[in-house]
C-alpha cells in the first residue's frame, strides 16, 4: 500500500469502556426495544443454507455483504443502538487507536471514530453473542477456521469522521481471521455519507463494494485480506464491529 495511504491494524484498548453497573444504560436499553428472551436459542436465525452462503463467499471473494434483519432477534437493532447513543451522550466512549502495545497511537489523519467494548452484560448483547456464537460455530464447520472467541466494540463516527484504509489484522499473525461490521443507523440516506468502501483482496486499489451503513447492513470478510475504509459521514454512524480470532486469550498489549 503507498505511503500516502497507509495500512493501519485495529487492535484493542486495554480496558472495556461497558460497565456492568450502568444501570442507565441498562433500563433504557431494555425497556424502551423488547428483544427476544435471553435463554431461548431459537431467537437466532442461521439456516444452514445461508451459512453455505457465507463460507463460499469468503472461500471464493474474501467478502460478502448481508441484512442481518431477518436473523437476529425483532427489536435488537434499536436496542444495540440505544446502547450505543446512550454511551456517546455520556461521553462513555473513548478515541479509537491504531497499532498495539507501544505502538498504540491515536493518529487523527487515520482515524477519528470513539469506541466502547462489549462485554456482554445487558439484554441486547446476550443476544447479539448468542448470534456471534452460532456464526463462529458455523464457519468452523464449513471452512474448519478454527475460531475459537471473538472480540467486539461499538463505534461512533460523527460528523466528517472516517477511518482511511487498512487491514483489521497483521499478515501472517492469524489472531483476527474473521470479521463483521453490523450497522445500526435508521433512515439512512445516500447524502449521509459514511459507507465502508471493501477493496479486492488482490489488487487493494480496485474497489469491489460499497456498504451502506443502514440498520441492519453488515460486512463480513477476512480479516487480513481485505482492505477497507470508512468514508465520512454527514451525521452521526454507529456500528458494531466484531473479529473472530483463533487465539484462546487475549494477547498482551
Amino acid at each position: 500500500m503507498e505511503s500516502e495511504n497507509p495500512v493501519a491494524s485495529v487492535l484493542p484498548m486495554p480496558e472495556p469502556l461497558l460497565e456492568q453497573s450502568t444501570g442507565q444504560l441498562d433500563k433504557v436499553a431494555g425497556d424502551s426495544a423488547k428483544i427476544g428472551d435471553a435463554g431461548r436459542c431459537d431467537s437466532v436465525s442461521m439456516p444452514d443454507d445461508w451459512l453455505d452462503e457465507l463460507a463460499d463467499n469468503l472461500s471464493e471473494k474474501a467478502w460478502i455483504e448481508l441484512d442481518l434483519l431477518g436473523h437476529l432477534p425483532a427489536g435488537l437493532i434499536a436496542a444495540l443502538r440505544n446502547e450505543v447513543e446512550i454511551l456517546d451522550r455520556t461521553e462513555a466512549m473513548g478515541r479509537a487507536g491504531i497499532g498495539r502495545g507501544a505502538d498504540l497511537t491515536r493518529d487523527r489523519s487515520v482515524r477519528r471514530d470513539k469506541i466502547a467494548w462489549l462485554d456482554g452484560y445487558t439484554a441486547a448483547q446476550s443476544e447479539l453473542f448468542r448470534f456471534f456464537d452460532a456464526l463462529r460455530v458455523g464457519l468452523n464447520q464449513r471452512l474448519f477456521l478454527g475460531l475459537k472467541r471473538y472480540e467486539a466494540h461499538y463505534a461512533t463516527y460523527q460528523p466528517g469522521d472516517f477511518y482511511k484504509r487498512h487491514l483489521d489484522s497483521f499478515r501472517g499473525r492469524a489472531s483476527r481471521v474473521v470479521s463483521l461490521v453490523l450497522y445500526l443507523n435508521e433512515g439512512w440516506q445516500l447524502q449521509d455519507g459514511g459507507e465502508l468502501r471493501v477493496f479486492s483482496p488482490d489488487n487493494e486499489d480496485q474497489m469491489v463494494g460499497l456498504v451502506r451503513p443502514e440498520a441492519g447492513r453488515a460486512a463480513l470478510f477476512l480479516s487480513e485480506d481485505v482492505p477497507h475504509e470508512v468514508l465520512p459521514a454527514n451525521r452521526t454512524r454507529y456500528s458494531i464491529a466484531c473479529w473472530f480470532r483463533q487465539d484462546e486469550v487475549p494477547l498482551p498489549l
